[in-house]
């Protein structure tokens, strides 16, 4: 009774558009009603969620992203990444991918990466004669490396989900090669199907103007390097690192670039003031949320129906990553971060696989969610942005989907795609 409650009235309420974060929060409250429970309970549990000292970098992480997308950071990343492979076939969706690894490891957001690059360059994509479902496909499903190459805010989540017994800077490691891996993937994609459509070249403009887009983007590529370099030789928590970052983004935008105009800083930081609200309300509800699963045993009766199912662990794993990517077309990040880490994590851990492998294996299956209806949030912002029907983009994102799931594979399946920076430097 009390399962069908809880699950009863979020669907009830997540299908009529309710936000997300009230459908947690009064799911939690009518299951404690049915479990006679006070509701003082849920109020603490939602207050104890939010009042984590290592939430603290999260509001600093979007800050800095929303200061290096109003400041233009991107357009410089876009110009290194035209003058080193823009001229290739299909040059300029190379360089969207490129550029995204690049601004992906800035922001450590997805839906900036789509609002600032996607707003460069799909017009300039369909300028030079790309379909707009290639150019929207090719921005959306890159835009999702920024969630594990590091500083990724969602990877800070996903070790307060676990209790805070995984490191930071190992989880900021362990991202490093699987988004490249992801990159990698999606660029034989993306230059698959331009050589197929016979998408034009482009003219390389010398390397003397490729060293001076390089030098240009050095100011904005090194915020990165010190993050992962600080957090992982104990200059500073990852805490201190958002900070950091947020300060370094603001001098960079305003002072080194000049790009940061007064109205652009008030409104990246009116911006990341909601964005930060958001997510913390939705980090306390799935709190109180996941606190109600446990109470009713749910991870033990789906680690037993797992179990049930095959004692295999390669059938068991994938049963794994198909639960979470269904899970994620339907509900957003954040939450489900919180709500799934407890539940699989002890189950990946008896499989034999590591909390930092599962942390990454998690990420990524919760970003392509991020680009699946019915609440692809990124998928909505570059078909927004490049002014196309959902529809459309759909038909085809196929390739790429496939691409995501590869990479996904690999870093389920084999342990050193994850592993190796780990184990080298830690």
């Amino acid at each position: 009774m009390e399962l069908t409650v809880l699950f009863g009235s979020f669907a009830v309420l997540l299908l009529m558009g309710v936000p997300v974060a009230i459908c947690l929060g009064v799911a939690a409250f009518a299951c404690a009603f049915v479990m006679d429970l006070p509701p003082t309970v849920v109020v603490q549990r939602i207050a104890s969620g939010m009042n984590v000292f290592s939430l603290l970098a999260i509001p600093c992480f979007i800050y800095a992203g929303e200061l290096m997308l109003k400041g233009r950071i991107a357009d410089r990343l876009i110009d290194l990444a035209v003058a080193a492979i823009g001229h290739l076939r299909g040059g300029l969706g190379l360089v969207n991918v490129a550029s995204s690894v690049m601004f992906g490891g800035l922001s450590g957001s997805a839906v900036a990466d789509v609002s600032a690059l996607g707003s460069v360059l799909i017009p300039k994509m369909r300028e030079q004669g790309y379909h707009p479902d290639y150019a929207v496909n090719v921005t959306v499903t890159s835009a999702t490396i920024g969630l594990v190459i590091p500083p990724s805010h969602n990877l800070i989540l996903f070790s307060i989900a676990a209790g805070g017994t995984v490191s930071v800077a190992s989880l900021f490691l362990a991202g490093i090669v699987p988004g490249l891996l992801i990159g990698v993937c999606l660029m034989a994609v993306t230059w698959a199907i331009a050589v197929r459509r016979r998408y034009p070249r482009g003219t390389f403009p010398g390397w003397m103007a490729l060293l001076i887009a390089f030098v240009l983007a050095i100011p904005g590529l090194i915020t990165a390097v010190i993050i992962v370099v600080g957090v992982r030789f104990g200059f500073f928590t990852a805490t201190e690192a958002a900070g950091i970052a947020a300060l370094y983004a603001l001098v960079i935008t305003a002072v080194v670039y000049r790009s940061l105009s007064w109205s652009a800083f008030l409104e990246a930081t009116v911006s990341a003031v909601k964005t930060t609200a958001m997510v913390l309300l939705i980090i306390g509800a799935a709190m109180a949320f996941g606190w109600m699963l446990a109470m009713n045993q749910v991870p033990a009766m789906l680690y037993e129906a797992l179990q049930g199912v095959s004692d295999n662990p390669f059938v068991l794993l994938l049963l794994i990553n198909l639960i979470l990517l269904l899970l994620g077309t339907f509900m957003d990040m954040a939450p489900l971060i919180v709500i799934t880490t407890p539940i699989f994590l002890p189950v990946a851990a008896d499989l034999g696989m590591g909390p930092v492998q599962f942390g990454i294996m998690l990420i990524m299956n919760l970003g392509l969610g991020l680009v699946t209806p019915p609440v692809g949030s990124v998928l909505f912002v570059g078909c927004a942005v490049g002014k196309v029907r959902i529809e459309e983009p759909l038909k085809t994102i196929w390739p790429f989907y496939a691409a995501h799931v590869v990479a996904l594979m690999l870093v389920t399946y084999v342990p050193a795609v994850s592993l190796t920076l780990v184990d080298w430097l830690g």
